[in-house]
């Protein structure tokens, strides 16, 4: 049985039969004798959804369009001005460390608690807002 991407198939003008086969030589027979009743039998192969005249061909035809430049440039990406959308997140080492120093000097606002939990009280294992699941009585 011939594989489902790529065979060889007979064509009778332009509408392909139902006679296909991963090897050439085993539609040859069928060929010849398609061709007594028809004039305008052909053989071709068949593969990356498209009718070629040979293998050859269809090779020839993938390693140039591998070997074809790529249209967009490397920073594209899809819809917007094709900009990374996460490079204006991105800050320099400096200026991380710099905000960080900022953070170590600021004076802590009322209301902040040392452990850092927005002023609610620790629950049980000592998460802000009660930790683990609830329980019915």
């Amino acid at each position: 049985m011939p594989s489902r991407k790529s065979f060889w198939v007979i064509l009778v003008g332009a509408t392909p039969t139902a006679f296909r086969a991963d090897e050439r030589d085993e539609l040859l027979p069928t060929l010849r004798q398609l061709q007594r009743k028809h004039a305008d039998v052909t053989l071709r192969w068949f593969a990356r959804g498209r009718i070629w005249n040979s293998q050859v061909e269809e090779h020839a035809a993938l390693k140039a369009a591998r070997m074809a430049p790529r249209t967009r440039g490397g920073d594209w990406r899809p819809g917007g001005t094709h900009k990374d959308p996460r490079a204006r997140y991105e800050i320099s080492r400096d200026e991380k460390r710099a905000r960080f120093k900022q953070r170590l000097r600021r004076p802590p606002r009322p209301g902040d608690s040392p452990g850092g939990g927005a002023g609610r009280p620790a629950g049980r294992f000592g998460r802000p807002g009660g930790g683990g699941p609830k329980r019915r009585p």
